[in-house]
């Protein structure tokens, strides 16, 4: 077992910047000697000393041999990886390079209905066509759930020729789907399973948390380390198990997607949070779970509030287990949404949340969180409560917009008429939205709730998803990818003008 107590990346840069040299290379600020002093305040001169860029004894990033390699053999002993590639450009550059790295032009690829924007841009990248499913949906709870095996089955055997399965597990909310089914199901067509599990990287270092998707037999996984570990925003790893990848196709895809100029800043963040986490993990999520223990029992306590445990989402199918350091709040019962909310804690009450929507309020609890964070969080949920009589919202009543099933909850979702990739690169037309119904969509656009998007570039336009939108939007949510905020207008494909 490697010695996880090594920090390979961590150690040479603070051996590098500390070397008495004359500094000829990139950046100009050359180790903060020539930054402005208003930087110098705010991130102070070892910070700066520390930016350097892919010096011989800092290694390089796509062709490592030094510090970087060893620090990536590090991470993949400690979280079950076969390979492990740090990310300096966020788990979105991983979901592009991973979808890249399987399909090309004109494959499929199984993808659900919630998956990030990221997943959109790497099948406009690639030219892959999406086979989309969809997410079951529960109106009681107002939250998307999982992905059920059996709706990835069907896809499969409507798709034979589909060339990869994505998943997103966890979710936003900390859902996690039946993996271990969802991969037997994959592999039984001899197709990798691909899991955008940014939200999870710390599954492997306590046993009250859900399996990682790689124990579960995943073939790739992509993780935003500084989610909840303790790396830098924007640091994240990919890793990889098994044969169902080409890794000289994904190093090359990560290439594409990478910034050829890696801020060693962040690497070293990657190779820090790996060392703190594979040698004091457990002891630190113990104490995570246990914070997160006692919000879920005193907000639990206060009138109106639900917050959503583990028994209510894992009676469905789709759901296999819950990342008890989620925590989402559910509103309905305080007569106020959780945009309002959200606004009335972070600007009077010092609470700031990670996900407000419509209906709930979704907190990340970390290795960062203290005792008086509780405290402030708790006081924060009380006080607003007790004043939700007097702050409730004036519009109509809340209507959950409908997510993709028919009434017998058959999946509606499948291959658009034109992809992705084709339906960027098409000059668009602006239209009503009276005109637009039947176009196919130049734009990706979701409602919130439930996240879902409504319309993805290359599918027709509905009334009843213009309907979907206007009614999210009217009762306090919001929409996103549109170019018109207003509904007023859509842009559509002047291709395939009709559809019938």
């Amino acid at each position: 077992m490697p010695d996880q107590s090594k920090t390979p990346i961590l150690s040479a840069l603070q051996a590098s910047s500390q070397r008495p040299h004359a500094a000829f290379y990139a950046p100009g600020h050359k180790r903060g000697q020539g930054a402005s002093t208003q930087l110098i305040n705010l991130l102070g001169e070892k910070a700066l000393a520390v930016d350097l860029p892919e010096l011989p004894e800092l290694d390089n990033l796509f062709a490592p041999e030094g510090v970087i390699y060893e620090a990536q053999e590090l991470a993949a002993a400690a979280f079950g990886a076969e390979q492990t590639y740090f990310l300096a450009n966020g788990s979105t550059c991983g979901i592009e390079a991973t979808i890249l790295a399987t399909v090309g032009p004109g494959d499929k690829i199984i993808v659900p209905r919630n998956a990030h924007r990221s997943v959109i841009a790497g099948l406009v990248l690639s030219g892959a066509m999406p086979v989309f499913v969809a997410p079951e949906y529960s109106p009681e709870l107002g939250l998307v759930l999982g992905v059920k095996a059996e709706t990835i089955a069907a896809a499969l055997s409507h798709h034979p020729d589909t060339r990869a399965v994505l998943l997103v597990s966890p979710t936003y909310h900390g859902l996690c789907s039946d993996v271990g089914a969802i991969a037997a199901l994959a592999h039984s067509h001899n197709i990798p399973l691909l899991i955008d599990e940014a939200h999870g990287p710390h599954f492997a270092f306590h046993p009250e948390l859900p399996t990682p998707a790689l124990a579960l037999g995943a073939d790739l996984v992509v993780q935003s380390t500084h989610k909840v570990l303790g790396a830098l925003s924007q640091a994240a790893m990919l890793h990889t198990r098994g044969d169902r990848i080409d890794r000289s196709r994904l190093q090359s895809a990560l290439q594409l997607t990478q910034s050829t100029s890696p801020n060693s800043l962040l690497l070293a963040s990657l190779d820090a949070a790996r060392h703190q986490i594979a040698t004091a993990g457990k002891a630190l999520l113990s104490d995570t779970l246990d914070l997160t223990q006692q919000i879920r029992r005193e907000l639990a306590e206060i009138l109106g509030l639900r917050v959503i445990d583990k028994s209510a989402v894992t009676s469905f199918s789709s759901v296999s287990d819950l990342d008890l350091t989620r925590l989402t709040v559910d509103l309905l019962g305080v007569g106020i949404t959780g945009l309002e909310a959200d606004d009335i804690l972070h600007h009077e009450l010092g609470v700031t949340v990670e996900l407000p929507e419509l209906r709930h309020l979704t907190l990340i609890v970390s290795l960062g969180n203290t005792e008086k964070d509780v405290q402030r969080c708790v006081a924060g949920f009380e006080t607003l409560a007790a004043g939700a009589g007097d702050r409730a919202t004036h519009h109509a009543p809340i209507h959950w917009p409908e997510t993709g099933f028919a009434e017998d909850g058959t999946p509606t979702f499948g291959v658009p008429l034109v992809s992705p990739r084709e339906a960027f690169f098409t000059t668009p037309e602006t239209v009503s939205a009276q005109a637009a119904i039947g176009r196919l969509s130049a734009e990706t656009i979701s409602a919130y709730p439930p996240g879902i998007p409504t319309i993805v570039a290359g599918e027709p336009i509905s009334a009843a998803d213009i309907q979907q939108l206007t009614l999210a939007k009217q009762q306090g949510g919001y929409v996103t990818g549109g170019r018109d905020a207003s509904l007023d207008t859509f842009h559509v494909l002047t291709v395939g003008k009709e559809v019938k």
